[in-house]
């Protein structure tokens, strides 16, 4: 059986620089009818374990670690028994949330994560946080962006952390790159395709923001 995705909306608040706001976080879950992964444990653990309906947990995978999309990853990992994969240049911001607690195992650039007979390959895309990752299936067509890029450009970047010329060439040269067709399952809102955003990259740098 192919992977599949399975889609779940969390809402909680993100919270930074002294600053929180409301927000409703997608919680990505791909795998089959016996074992998943997690892409963003956001704000509500048992929800989402109810979503598993049982599955095996295989991994939480944090795109980045901003509160809201990693404030209910230690509660899911001990519900389950999952590892929680975090990039290390995101150890910093995992602290802020989660002080006595650190990811179970690392994420690199080019690693390749397998569920369900499908592979997601890491891509590091820095800019809306340093340790900023992006999964890419390409068997399912599909890229899992968190919060590097959105429909109608990228993540936020005024914020501690974050840098504006960073995210644009994580952007360009890593997922710019990814086929036209393949579409964009991001960390809030609705999803896109690459082919959708490619042709505005100019005008997210002429903005500036």
């Amino acid at each position: 059986m192919t992977a599949r995705i399975d889609h779940l909306v969390t809402s909680g608040t993100f919270a930074l620089d002294g600053g929180e706001w409301d927000v409703d976080n997608n919680v990505w879950i791909v795998g089959d009818d016996t074992e998943a992964i997690v892409i963003d444990a956001a704000h509500d653990a048992a929800a989402i374990a109810a979503a598993l309906g049982g599955r095996t947990l295989r991994a939480i995978v944090c795109t980045h670690a901003h509160n809201d999309h990693i404030d209910a990853a230690p509660a899911l990992a001990d519900a389950t028994g999952a590892q929680i994969l975090l990039h290390p240049d995101d150890l910093p911001l995992w602290k802020q949330t989660h002080p006595n607690r650190t990811p179970d195992a690392e994420l690199a650039d080019g690693q390749e994560l397998e569920i369900a007979g499908t592979t997601l390959q890491v891509l590091h895309t820095p800019g809306h946080a340093p340790g900023a990752v992006c999964l890419y299936a390409p068997e399912l067509a599909t890229v899992f962006t968190g919060d590097t890029l959105f429909q109608g450009g990228p993540g936020a970047t005024g914020r501690s952390f974050s840098h504006f010329p960073t995210i644009v060439e994580s952007i360009r040269d890593r997922l710019l790159a990814l086929p036209g067709e393949t579409t964009v399952r991001t960390g809030h809102g609705d999803s896109t395709t690459i082919g959708a955003e490619a042709p505005h990259l100019d005008e997210w740098i002429a903005r500036g923001h």
